[in-house]
């Protein structure tokens, strides 16, 4: 705003305040609207605005209410914090009260901002905060702009908000996405940006929750079908229940016909039943389109904790916290947020991620898991995005179909994330965004449909900050983590042993005598639940019918004996491979945790034993 724009705007507030009439385009009208309706609730511009924060628990309880709505805008706010920075603002989620939830962007613009009262667990309505972006947003229902003395108060004369709402698929409000930043700085795309995030998230509100709907994606452009910028309807029959912003606009519609119109009325009839084609509306607009129909074998999940989450003798031994990350864990599947599990070898990354996949709505399709740290790096590349014909020496003459393609329509697992050479993230990085993977030797891309679920147990953030792990493809992977206890956290052990040993036991053996399970239950299990369901099982092979196990029985405990010293025999090469062979076994067979413990490049450790081995059959 110019130095006359800003003299005219004090002016029109002037004669505004002073009971006079403005004349029109003094003041955009969205404003003077706004205006209106905070001197008609008896607010006074020229006052103090004391804002009282929520409690910590009250935050917290603000936060559980909206998180779905975190969730689906986690990565606009990561996205858009780098601008915000760039910008000195700050980017702002509320819900749909305008309650702020999240802050991020400029720690020097925050402080600022948080002097007006401009953070988590404040109020930004037009009720209590005048004119602002997002209050004004919410009640225009529609994008807006706000700057310096445009604000109704006086104190916000500081700030430039540019905001828009965020609807659900059945056009209710959702919340807001606000950037806000200095008043005398230029803030040019701030606006563009903003729509544009909310768009995605939008967007993604559509991900996996109306498979038992018939679900209509279109464009007049065939290439922005699959896209953000497409326009969804979804049907219940041939009503119409839901629909995002482009969609409505493409069908000359608004919110108030989602649940009154039909199909008929907005589509011409068409042989389009599932799969792409063209569709033309009865506006005469002929659309690209992406048609599904109900999947009525696949259950819908809800949020809250379904019934066969519940700990069962066939399942896994999950704690009362796992069933509540279980739970989380669905949710953020079906909204296609990407998950990162953590935890200590053993501790039961992949049987947790499996036991999700079949709680969700890629349930029944592939689960790929595949070990980052397993594959040598020569072969990960290959092993992920498949090759053609003679991409290299020894490669099928068919070529053959990557792990990535393999996972269409499931779940890709990718484990030990933190052990893919940083040369391959960034292409692992590109095909989570563009959903689209290229096969070795120049292959025609292909579109792929999968939901990345990753674990480590690594700390990702420290190799980010140590610049061996993408600070992108962090982000990308890890919008929400997971940490699974290792089993020396657990506070009942005996519990989780004696329910362990109820699968493995022979028949009629009855359970452990109190003693063996108080000193199976006391040991430190490195090796966590792998190491321990391994010993049970052994010892369930061993078990003499009719007779309990004894202490006797029980393998001895290598976390409680004292080493004995170690004498190698042979020459260097000798010496060496048997201090590998050690390490690897210390470490229960983790390639990646043994060569770090000896302090040499994992790929050394394969060609000096899983090679080696290989050349000897």
């Amino acid at each position: 705003m110019n130095i006359a724009s800003e003299v005219a705007l004090a002016a029109a507030r002037e004669k505004f305040f002073s009971g006079h009439t403005l004349p029109d385009g003094l003041v955009p009208a969205p404003i003077l609207r706004s205006w209106q309706r905070c001197a008609d609730q008896g607010l006074d511009a020229g006052s103090s605005i004391h804002a009282e924060p929520m409690t910590a628990a009250e935050l917290r309880a603000l936060h559980e209410q909206n998180e779905t709505l975190r969730l689906l805008s986690r990565s606009e706010l990561v996205s858009l914090r780098i601008e915000a920075k760039l910008t000195d603002s700050v980017v702002i989620l509320t819900d749909a009260k305008g309650l702020v939830l999240d802050t991020a962007g400029s720690p020097e613009f925050a402080g600022q901002a948080a002097a007006v009262s401009l953070r988590p667990g404040v109020r930004w309505a037009e009720d209590s905060t005048g004119t602002n972006a997002i209050g004004t947003a919410l009640a225009e229902r529609r994008a807006i702009e706000v700057h310096g003395g445009e604000h109704f108060f006086v104190p916000h004369g500081i700030l430039h908000c540019a905001a828009s709402p965020i609807f659900d698929p059945y056009g209710k409000l959702a919340g807001v996405l606000d950037m806000s930043g200095h008043a005398s700085a230029q803030h040019t795309h701030a606006m563009g940006l903003i729509r544009l995030a909310v768009e995605q998230i939008e967007h993604r509100f559509f991900s996996g929750r109306f498979d038992d709907m018939t679900v209509v994606r279109f464009h007049r452009n065939a290439d922005l079908v699959g896209t953000a910028r497409e326009g969804i309807l979804v049907f219940n029959g041939d009503q119409l229940v839901a629909g995002n912003r482009r969609a409505l606009h493409f069908a000359g519609l608004d919110r108030k016909a989602l649940r009154k119109a039909t199909r008929e009325e907005i589509f011409e009839a068409s042989g389009l039943g599932s799969g792409s084609g063209e569709l033309r509306g009865r506006n005469g607009e002929r659309y690209f389109a992406s048609l599904s129909q109900p999947r009525a074998t696949v259950p819908r999940v809800t949020g809250t904790l379904p019934r066969q989450v519940s700990p069962a003798k066939s399942g896994p031994v999950f704690t009362r916290q796992t069933l509540a990350d279980l739970a989380r864990a669905i949710r953020l599947v079906n909204a296609e947020v990407p998950l990162l599990i953590t935890g200590e070898t053993g501790a039961g990354k992949e049987v947790f991620a499996r036991h999700l996949a079949g709680l969700t709505s890629r349930a029944g399709k592939p689960f790929i898991a595949i070990n980052c740290a397993a594959l040598p790096e020569s072969l990960i590349e290959s092993e992920l995005f498949g090759y053609e014909a003679g991409a290299f020496t020894g490669a099928r003459k068919s070529g053959a179909k990557g792990l990535v393609q393999q996972a269409e329509g499931g779940i890709l697992f990718l484990d030990e994330i933190g052990d893919m050479p940083l040369l391959l993230q960034s292409r692992l990085l590109r095909v989570l965004q563009d959903k689209e993977v290229a096969p070795l030797g120049g292959g025609t891309p292909h579109k792929t449909d999968f939901m990345p679920i990753c674990a480590t147990n690594r700390d990702l953030k420290a190799m980010v900050e140590a610049g061996t792990f993408r600070a992108d493809l962090y982000f990308r992977v890890a919008q929400y983590t997971i940490a699974l206890p290792s089993l020396s956290e657990l506070p009942d052990r005996e519990a989780v042993v004696a329910n362990l040993w109820s699968r493995y036991a022979p028949a009629n053996s009855g359970p452990l005598p109190q003693a063996v399970l108080a000193n199976l239950a006391a040991r430190r299990w490195p090796g966590n639940f792998r190491e321990l369901a391994g010993t049970l099982r052994a010892l369930a092979a061993l078990a003499e019918p009719g007779i309990p196990i004894a202490l006797a029985d029980l393998p001895q405990d290598p976390t409680s004996a004292s080493p004995s010293p170690i004498i190698y025999q042979g020459d260097l090469g000798s010496i060496t491979e048997a201090t590998m062979r050690r390490a690897v076994s210390q470490h229960q067979g983790n390639i990646s945790a043994a060569a770090r413990a000896l302090n040499i490049d994992r790929s050394t450790l394969y060609r000096r034993l899983v090679w080696k081995q290989s050349d000897t059959h």
